[in-house]
């Protein structure tokens, strides 16, 4: 009689079940390196330094420092758009370093899965 599909036994052979705990384990690494990157800091200055914006690795801004000299009252535009400036490139060291992780904790997948 011929053989239908499935594994003998009824179990998933050797190599499924080390690809299914190489998963869990990679899971749970990506996991860990995400708490490690919520819990750091990004700071990035605007204005030759005259304005600094700190942001966590969830996103969000925990700091502004500005100088005396950059706060003008007859020029508020500029200092909006300094802080814009610094808080977006602190965002952007925050998403480089995710990047980061998630290429170092995928980069043995090839880009893909082997079938």
């Amino acid at each position: 009689m011929a053989k239908r599909g499935g594994f003998p036994g009824g179990g998933m052979p050797g190599s499924m079940n080390n690809l299914m705990k190489q998963a869990q384990r990679m899971q749970r690494q990506m996991e860990e390196g995400q708490k490690e990157l919520e819990t750091k800091e990004f700071t990035a200055k605007a204005g030759g330094g005259a304005v600094e914006v700190t942001v966590t690795g969830k996103k969000e801004i925990t700091k502004v420092k500005l100088t005396e000299e950059v706060v003008d009252p007859e020029d508020i535009e500029m200092l909006e758009d300094l802080i814009v400036a610094a808080a977006n490139e602190a965002l952007r060291q925050a998403d480089e370093a995710n990047a980061e992780l998630m290429g170092k904790m995928t980069g043995g997948l090839g880009g893909g899965f082997p079938f």
